[in-house]
């Protein structure tokens, strides 16, 4: 029981890690600011969630800013990106509870707004991702 919460819940860092990618880069680039606000909120909000680590003995909510380093590396597409994050959540809705809901539209606010204020790509994929969470 307990692997199997530690595999749900790296897995959901690292879809969250996708999330916060896809939100960054979807006026196609990814700014500084985003970045920083990133590791800001992992760092002051999302080491709170639960004491889950990853196999390195590293609390799991920094798969989150793996992921997104890994994915800002490799300038993965945004779109795609958030369409893996979605099915990840369609599949997996038990792992999001109303508090992981919250910080995550919270966390995806905070980093569209980091650089110059939301744009309207931004703000697209904002309100996709509230109604994806209201379903």
């Amino acid at each position: 029981m307990l692997e199997s919460k530690k595999k749900f819940g790296n897995e959901l860092y690292q879809s969250l890690g996708k999330l916060f990618y896809a939100m960054a880069m979807a006026d196609h680039s990814i700014h500084m600011q985003e970045v920083e606000k990133l590791n800001e909120v992992v760092r002051d909000y999302w080491l709170e969630v639960d004491d889950i680590e990853d196999e390195y003995g590293t609390d799991a909510a920094f798969q989150i800013v793996s992921v997104f380093d890994w994915l800002l590396e490799y300038e993965k597409d945004s779109e795609e990106i958030y369409e893996e994050f979605e099915a990840f959540y369609t599949d997996n809705k038990v792992l999001f509870t109303p508090q992981i809901k919250n910080l995550a539209m919270s966390t995806s606010r905070a980093i569209t707004a980091s650089f110059s204020g939301s744009n309207k790509a931004e703000l697209i994929l904002l309100g996709r991702l509230q109604l994806l969470f209201n379903n």
